[in-house]
Formats: structure tokens, sequence, C-alpha cells
């Protein structure tokens, strides 16, 4: 008797190896048996493959039946195997063509009653299959929509296993049957798309530490009393980023297949958002199981962001999973016979209370927390996790005088926001179009601190005494960096879009006078390329000209003003303009030193 061959995916993590299955008859006592370290639900599929074949009508040979599954050192999981055993089952029998069920990757889980049931983990075992060499793919009826979304492969869906031996040449009369489908994507998967940044008001700050974020990819930290804004703009950041680029589309659908959510019949084109509950366990965000190891929610939010809200309130060691995760991009689950890793691309963005009652800080209410409550309640975020968060913000609540300025001032949508993004990462990927990153949040320290990138010792003399001090580590030190790539030009960006100040109606006052004077400290500090010069063309670049809108030019003024010009946050400033236009700076009367 001829030995059926036929092939399936197993899968483990996103990646997935093609596997040679085998199907032997002999004359011996009745049996039926799967080698080649199956798992509990790929060793019951003799009776579903048995039970399918009959009730369909294809038959079932009553002798000793072997089904190898090779490589047989790898393991597999699942009923995807179903399909393939029972078409080299019936080429071994002879029932279809030997040579038509050999060029074919079947996967599938049958039913007792022969329909094919649909199974998850389609797309990317299709796609390992498309890289594999495989031409042709047959899959459940209810999959086949997920399974068109690989390119350069054909795809046959089948809902019953006798349709698939008829397709491979068997001689039996079609019977129709209703086929099982997938669970269609319901509309609440794209409820970020109508949430419009737009909606928050009075938060001028926030917002624009989350276009940073979007701009630099860069995670965040929001720190504030219960009713300020932290989840409206953790839930508005995936509305910033732009759309997801094919490669990162396939992989973000990829994930959602193997977690066995429903992929629709197109590929995600927009960032994913996972809010896990803060009683979620490491394994639910990380990935694992006990059987076949599945993706978590960090995995699922790759090129998305990951929101953990009242982040203390999660387990430390949940919290200390992501470390490793925050710095590789890579999730590597380790198990005694194999070890699957997922891509953990996302922006983690933790938002928290000042203290347990959540009223520390807030003018407008008391805490009654005791100062070691508070210590002990933030100390559940331990110091090498907020190492690694770029962005750490104290969120205030909105008062009512900010809620009318809101109301008269124009506000910053979505859409805009996100050509902003768009514009900005465009100029990083530029600049970074030698190097094999995109996005600062991913460049090396190393990378920026060549000498041919470092920046002038007056520049970053703040961040140096931090660590000098031990204040800052050298991550930090990085991070800041990095972070200052991102958040100047960010700041440019976002001015370019305005309109510029008229130089005729501005009064106009040479800073250099009055750095002279004694303000040896703010003057170090401003760089050159940035300052813009009057339209009289009086200064030169070792003296800057500055409009100003501020009553008294004290050193109230310019310490915030010339920190802030440096790219840091020691001030605000309205506008700014590029270098080669004539121009001002003007600084609203509000400025002040922190």
């Amino acid at each position: 008797m001829a030995v059926g061959h036929t092939s399936a995916v197993a899968l483990l993590g996103l990646t997935s190896s093609l596997v040679q299955v085998e199907a032997d008859i002999s004359s011996n006592l009745p049996g039926f048996a799967i080698i080649g370290l199956p798992d509990a639900a790929l060793g019951e599929a003799r009776d579903r493959v048995r039970a399918a074949a009959t009730n369909s009508g294809c038959g079932f040979p009553t002798r000793k039946i072997t089904v190898n599954l090779s490589p047989a050192a790898l393991p597999k999981h699942g009923s995807g195997f179903d399909l393939a055993i029972a078409m080299a089952v019936l080429a071994a029998e002879g029932t279809v063509s030997g040579e038509s069920v050999q060029r074919v990757v079947h996967l599938g889980e049958l039913g007792l009653d022969g329909r094919l049931r649909p199974t998850t983990g389609v797309l990317p075992a299709v796609l390992a299959a498309a890289r594999a060499g495989a031409e042709i793919v047959m899959v459940p009826t209810g999959n086949a929509d997920e399974a068109a979304l690989v390119p350069g492969i054909r795809i046959v869906g089948v809902a019953s296993v006798r349709d698939a031996a008829i397709w491979h040449g068997a001689e039996l009369e079609p019977v129709p049957v209703d086929p099982i489908l997938a669970p269609a994507r319901s509309a609440a998967d794209d409820d970020g798309e109508s949430l419009d940044l737009a909606d928050i008001v009075g938060n001028e700050d926030a917002i624009e530490a989350m276009l940073v974020a979007a701009a630099g990819g860069h995670h965040a930290f929001l720190l504030g009393p219960p009713g300020a804004g932290k989840t409206m703009l953790a839930a508005r950041l995936p509305g910033l980023l732009p759309d997801l680029e094919p490669e990162e589309a396939l992989e973000v659908s990829s994930l959602r297949s193997l977690a066995g959510l429903p992929v629709g019949t197109q590929l995600t084109s927009r960032p994913p958002l996972e809010a896990p509950h803060h009683t979620a366990t490491a394994a639910s965000l990380v990935g694992g199981g006990s059987g076949a190891i599945r993706p978590g929610a960090a995995a699922r939010a790759s090129h998305g962001v990951l929101f953990m809200d009242e982040a203390p309130e999660f387990s430390p060691v949940v919290l200390d999973a992501l470390r490793q995760p925050l710095e590789s991009g890579v999730i590597s689950i380790h198990r005694a016979n194999a070890v699957a890793h997922f891509p953990a691309r996302f922006q983690l963005v933790l938002a928290a209370n000042p203290c347990p009652c959540g009223q520390y800080g807030a003018p407008d209410s008391e805490c009654v927390c005791p100062p070691t409550s508070r210590r002990r309640y933030l100390a559940r975020l331990s110091g090498p996790l907020l190492d690694r968060i770029d962005i750490q913000l104290r969120v205030a609540r909105v008062t009512a005088a900010r809620l009318r300025l809101a109301d008269e001032a124009p506000r910053l949508s979505s859409a805009d926001a996100r050509a902003r993004v768009v514009q900005a990462r465009g100029a990083a990927r530029e600049r970074l179009a030698a190097t094999p990153w995109k996005l600062n949040s991913q460049v090396p320290g190393s990378w920026l601190r060549e000498p041919s990138r470092r920046l002038a010792p007056a520049t970053t003399s703040a961040i140096d005494r931090a660590l000098e001090r031990g204040g800052l580590t050298m991550r930090g030190y990085d991070r800041v960096l990095r972070l200052r790539y991102t958040h100047y030009p960010h700041r440019l960006t976002r001015v370019m879009t305005g309109h510029s100040p008229d130089v005729s109606r501005t009064p106009m006052r040479p800073l250099v006078a009055v750095l002279r004077t004694g303000h040896r400290r703010a003057r170090d500090r401003i760089p050159h390329q940035v300052v813009c010069t009057a339209e009289s063309g009086t200064a030169t670049d070792q003296e800057p000209v500055l409009g100003l809108e501020v009553p008294r030019h004290g050193p109230e003024v310019f310490e915030p003003l010339c920190g802030l010009l440096a790219g840091d946050d020691r001030g605000r400033q309205d506008r700014v303009v590029p270098h080669d236009q004539p121009c001002v700076v003007v600084v609203p009367d509000r400025l002040r030193a922190v």
C-alpha cells in the first residue's frame, strides 16, 4: 500500500514551520496512531478524522493507520492538522490523487459531521507556507477571506472534507452543506477612530506630550489626580499615529489571528490599542499558555499603544515583565522544548494617581494619605521600569478658568495632529535614511553620542551634571538625547503650520545687549541655528536678536527662554520659525521661571 504525503503548518509564536504529514496503511490489527510530538488536541484527531470521513461519505479504512508528523522533534499543537491527516489517509487508500494532495498545504479542523471549522492562526500559517515556496493552500471556507490577505499564493476554500476530496479527484457526488463561518469583526474594534483630540480642553502641555510621544514613538507616564484626563489622552494616542505600513499591517493582523480575534476581509491599517485590566497576570500581558503559546496584550499592541491604567495597581511582577521587551522590542517565551518569539514594538503609556486617595498635589483637595503610604504606592513602579519611560508628565485637573479660555481658542483635531506627526516622522526617517532605524526612540545612545553628532557641552551641561551626581543613569541620559531630537523639531513643525509674527509691529530689542550685562548662563544655552535674526539684519550668528513681548527683561524671563530654545522644558514658546526666514521669537507675558 502506498504512503500518502501532504503538508500542514506548525505554529510556534509568530514563526511557523512547514510539517510533512505522512500516512501509512498496513494489514495489521485495526488502529490509528499519530506520532511526531502531538499535543492532546492533536492526538484526539484520530476520532475526529474517522468520524468526519465516515459521516461525509468518503469512507475510511479499517486497518492499521500510522500518521507521522515530520520533523518529529518539533512540537505540534492544535486541531489545525485534521484536514491534512484526512487527505493523507485518503491518498494512501487511493480515494484521492496522491500527486494532487502532495502539492497542497492543508489547514483546518474537522467536525464530526465532516464540515470544516475555522481555526486560529490561519494568516501566519499561510504566510509561512508562501515563504516556504508553497503555491496552493486549502483552508476552511470560514478562513478563506483571511487567508486571501497573503499575496502571491492560491487559496482554496472548502466547506467539508467531502468537498476537499472531490477537489483532489475523488469520484463522489457533491453534497451541499452550510459552511461554518468565522465571527465577523465587530465595529467596537474601530471605536478609537471616533475619539478626537479636540475633545480634550485645558491640557495643552499634556496634548503637546502626546504629540511628541507619537512623533518619536516614545513611552509616556501620566501622573495626576482622578478626572485630570489621563485616560482620555491615552485613548487618543493611537489616533495620532500614522497608518500602518503593509509589513506592519500584516504583522498586526497575524497577531490578531494567532490570538483568536477576527481579522476580517482586509488587513488592519490603524495602530492597535490594548488596555489590560490591572488584575492581568504576566502570562496574559507578555504571552504564554500551558499548550500552544499565545500572544499577550503587549504583543498584540505591537506598532500601537499598550495603555496600563492605574499602573500601581498592577502586580510588580507583571510590570517588571515589560522591562526586557521595552529594551529589545521582542518577547521571548521559553518552554522546555521550544522558544516562541513575538514582536513587542509598542508604545507604553502608564497612568497613575499620585497616592491611594488620588488627591495628593491637587490644589482644590486635601490628601488623607500618610507620607509612607504615598511612597509605598508609587514605589510599586520600579526604578528600572521608569528609567525606560521617555516622557513623565504630571497632569493637572482642568479649572473653570482654563475651560473658559479653551472655549475661545481653537482646538487641535486628531486629523491635524496626525498630519503633523506624519511630517515629523518623515523628517526623522529622512535623517535616519542611512541607518536601520525609523524613529528617534529606536536610535541607540551610542549612535547619538558619536563625536560627529555629539551636542555642544553647553547644551548637555544639565544632564552631564545629573549623570555625574547619579541623578540620571546612562540609559536615562540617552533617553533625554532621543527625546530632544523628537521634541525640538516637533516644536518647529508645530509652529511652521501657523502664522509668523509681524516684525514691523513687534517691539525689537537685541537680546545680546542684555546678556552682556551678566546673564552668561542663559547666553551659553542659546542654539544659534534656531534663533532667527530680525529683518534689520543687525545680528550675527554669534549675536542673535529676539523680539520680546514682555514688559521687563530680567533673568526670570531669559533663563526659561534660553532653556526653552535649548530644547528642554523650562519655558514655553508660542512661535519659532525656520532659521532661513526673517522673523522673531515671541514670548508671552506669562512666561516665568520654573
